[in-house]
């Protein structure tokens, strides 16, 4: 599983030694399934393919044969019981890892299992100078201090942070920190360890993706890994009309008809951006009612589809699209096709298959009256 990282070497330790009673599972929620796997296997796969070079899994008492259920295949990992609070759990599994010393380690929540590897570089960066660093957000909300169910004051939200994990390390700075731990029973992160030793601790950039599985709904409403979307479109042939497929203007006796400059081709990639995320359809984002999209270049239908999708936290994976007609011969156009649409969403061109057929001279089509067009698409989470 292990993959060659462009990283400084680390190794991590994910804490999964809780109950996670509010999550409202079966079973604690580091093993509750989210996207189709156990919560904690993605926090560690994430690391993992960060490359990160062991994983030390601090796991619940009795808790052996089920995180080795959720982690099989998985390597090189390891388990340590945990602790009764995070603290000491997170200390139990920094001095497995102390047999063979790293120089930076990562601590991270198995609750929060979407991790970018961005997240994982700009900590890494700042650990360059730094002894500690922990990925945050800014507060949006006003901030009330709350006494007897009534507000007793305001917090300035100007120089508050909401915190997340994965928080990095020096590994000997926080071992050792985490040893000296003389605070209250139990430390809220790693971070208040290492500056209750007078050690700096770095603010990078955090990501909403990060965030915390907590209660029962956040299980019901996770967005999966991947979409399908599916479009179809179909323009009628007109004398006098210019004929686009696909973004390339090809030579032909007879042109495409519509509001638009009538693409059916990048019509049908439009639905099939728009239905895997569930975004309704092109005549519900650019009604042919609206004159402003009279004779528009519907190259700007496809980007406006393509930033919708990353608004929804996706990126395009792969499209395929058909074109159904009995002529213009689309093969001497099809690699101009292809890197057209690979430019206007931003992939690769070997992510874009363009292919077309006829209807054995059966139908609108096979009496050439129109130009159908049938598009796939796929999205995904970005790991």
């Amino acid at each position: 599983m292990t993959q060659p990282s462009p990283f400084p070497s680390f190794a991590a330790i994910v804490v999964a030694a809780g109950k996670g009673v509010r999550a409202g599972q079966p079973l604690p929620k580091q093993f509750a399934p989210w996207r189709g796997k156990p919560v904690v296997r993605h926090s560690v796969e994430r690391l993992l393919a960060a490359g990160a070079s062991r994983v030390v899994i601090a796991i619940p008492e009795n808790g052996q044969q089920a995180m080795a259920e959720a982690l099989a295949g998985l390597e090189p990992v390891a388990f340590v019981t945990g602790g009764q609070t995070r603290q000491q759990s997170v200390r139990l599994a920094l001095e497995v890892l102390a047999s063979a010393p790293p120089e930076r380690v990562l601590i991270h929540d198995a609750a929060r299992p979407d991790l970018p590897r961005t997240v994982v570089a700009r900590l890494l960066v700042a650990l360059e100078s730094h002894a500690g660093a922990i990925p945050v957000l800014p507060v949006v909300d006003s901030l009330a201090v709350a006494h007897n169910g009534l507000m007793a004051g305001a917090a300035p939200r100007e120089a508050l942070r909401r915190v997340q994990t994965p928080q990095a390390f020096r590994f000997g700075q926080i071992l050792a920190a985490h040893q000296a731990w003389q605070g209250a029973p139990d430390a809220g992160d790693d971070a208040q360890v290492l500056r209750a030793a007078c050690l700096d601790v770095a603010l990078v950039e955090g990501d909403e993706r990060l965030r915390k599985l907590t209660f029962a709904e956040d299980f019901v409403s996770a967005a999966p890994a991947f979409r399908i979307g599916t479009g179809y479109d179909v323009h009628r042939l007109a004398a006098g009309e210019e004929l686009w497929l696909a973004g390339v203007r090809i030579e032909h006796s007879h042109g495409l008809a519509g509001h638009s400059d009538a693409d059916v081709a990048l019509h049908a990639l439009v639905d099939a951006l728009l239905g895997a995320i569930a975004q309704g359809d092109i005549g519900s984002h650019f009604p042919p009612s609206d004159p402003q999209w009279k004779g528009a270049d519907s190259a700007r239908f496809v980007e406006h589809a393509a930033s919708l999708v990353r608004h929804a936290g996706y990126m395009v994976g792969n499209v395929d699209l058909t074109i159904i007609c009995e002529a213009p011969r689309i093969g001497p156009h099809r690699d101009a096709m292809r890197a057209s649409i690979a430019r206007l969403l931003a992939i690769s061109i070997d992510r874009v298959s363009v292919k077309a057929t006829t209807t054995e001279r059966l139908g609108f089509t096979g009496r050439e009256e129109g130009i159908a067009a049938q598009a796939v698409a796929t999205v995904f989470k970005e790991g």
